[in-house]
């Protein structure tokens, strides 16, 4: 199967799961798994998160799910538990469809890790 076929046919499964999971049967878009991924990141499940939490929980997950492409590095947790990332390196220019891309191959691979999907 082509490496487009296989990322679409995954992406498919991650967001049907999660869907099923989170939403009540609607469809989570791409910021919606990345807040998930933030949560789960943090791993503090059961609570309320204001307006800039939750900016700070979609920045966790992009740097956890760009840290194997070696974007960003975990670097500590502060008290609260919230974890900090440092950049290793800048993320190139790309457009709108590469960068959607990129997300979704990362959210892909991060569940296949987590042995959420197959």
């Amino acid at each position: 199967m082509a490496r487009d076929e296989e990322l679409k046919k995954r992406w498919g499964e991650v967001v049907e799961k999660l869907s099923s999971k989170f939403a009540d049967g609607e469809i989570l878009d791409l910021d919606g798994i990345i807040y998930l991924i933030g949560v789960q990141e943090l791993g503090q499940l059961h609570r309320t998160f204001k307006k800039d939490e939750k900016l700070n929980l979609m920045h966790i997950a992009i740097c956890r799910l760009l840290e194997p492409y070696g974007y960003y590095e975990f670097d500590y947790f502060d008290d609260q538990g919230w974890p900090h990332y440092v950049v290793k390196e800048s993320l190139p220019s790309l457009k709108a469809g590469e960068q959607s891309i990129l997300m979704k191959s990362a959210i892909v691979n991060y569940f296949l890790e987590g042995e959420f999907i197959s």
